[in-house]
């Protein structure tokens, strides 16, 4: 027993100087961060900003790769079995959090991910054509209750904020709406510009076709109303005692050395504060909400505890 424990601090200690090594001289090579939304939308945007801040910084480019579907959650899924050196980064939407609840999955988000900082988070809100007869809240849910299960709606994907906020809303006034999943805003904003559906649930990546005269806003879902579109009351104006944000930053895969992610943390950090990255997000009424390691990784714990009660709430947790 004792030679053997000698063979292993042996062992650990030789190996212990390479990793050492490895993480003081990161990054030797391009690092790959997967995002999880299409090109051309308010994510996809932000996040190329974002990147090209950290490459400069980071003296390696930061090469974006779009990974929709599933709900925003493919990137997470893609960090388990990738190897943990800091090459291979994701984008952590909400619906992370959801997954072990109405999917059978063999990784824990909260254990099996490297948190390495918060860097934004959504606004949302509700939005119909502009020529559409559903010219307010009050037209809306009056038109959906005098035809259930006939109001169409899209959203970013099943099981998304958008999403479940959307459900959220119905429950609580007894209304049925008609979900339709998109892949991303980009995809979304084809649709409801097409006349494929009659409302439109996402982040506030709709703003262009907003200001563009294409769009009306109905509602947001912040604490207060956003100064972009000041007269779109927020559901808590509305009677529905729900504020929906949400958070998003960066993980690496478990077990990446904490001298790396210290090293992409303070990178991304820099690249947060920059202006060219807050002239991006303001374009979608979106902020730098920052949190440093340990704080995001708090915030991952109590997000899927949270978010437990809110799938089991809606009637969607998976078959036990």
């Amino acid at each position: 027993m004792q030679r053997r424990q000698i063979i292993q601090w042996g062992a650990a200690s030789l190996a212990a100087p390479t990793i050492t090594a490895r993480a003081q001289s990161f990054p030797v090579k391009p690092i790959k961060l997967v995002i999880a939304f299409p090109a051309g939308g308010p994510t996809d945007i932000t996040m190329r900003v974002l990147a090209d801040n950290a490459s400069k910084i980071l003296g390696q480019p930061v090469v974006v790769e779009n990974k929709p579907g599933a709900g925003g959650t493919l990137p997470a899924q893609a960090l388990q079995g990738t190897s943990a050196d800091g090459y291979t980064l994701a984008q952590i939407p909400l619906g992370v959090f959801r997954l072990p609840y109405t999917t059978k999955i063999n990784w824990d988000p909260v254990k099996d991910i490297s948190y390495v900082l918060n860097v934004t988070g959504y606004a949302f809100g509700l939005v119909v054509p502009a020529d559409s007869p559903l010219k307010t809240w009050t037209h809306f849910v009056a038109w959906a209750k005098a035809n259930p299960g006939k109001l169409s709606y899209g959203s970013t994907g099943t099981m998304t904020s958008p999403h479940l906020t959307m459900e959220l809303i119905a429950q609580q006034l007894g209304i049925e709406l008609l979900h339709v999943p998109y892949k991303g805003s980009a995809d979304l904003m084809q649709s409801i510009l097409g006349g494929q559906i009659m409302a439109a649930a996402d982040s506030t990546g709709f703003a262009p076709q907003v200001e563009a005269g294409k769009l009306r806003v109905l509602n947001t879902w912040g604490a207060e109303r956003l100064a972009k579109f000041p007269d779109a009351p927020t559901l808590k104006e509305l009677g529905l005692n729900l504020v929906q944000n949400s958070p998003f930053g960066i993980g690496a895969p478990k077990g990446t050395p904490d001298a790396v992610v210290k090293r992409l943390h303070d990178a991304f950090k820099q690249a947060m504060e920059q202006d060219s990255y807050k002239t991006a997000l303001a374009r979608y009424d979106m902020v730098p909400m920052y949190m440093s390691t340990s704080a995001y990784k708090k915030f991952a714990q109590d997000t899927f505890t949270r978010e437990k009660a809110l799938v089991e709430k809606l009637g969607l947790a998976k078959p036990t």
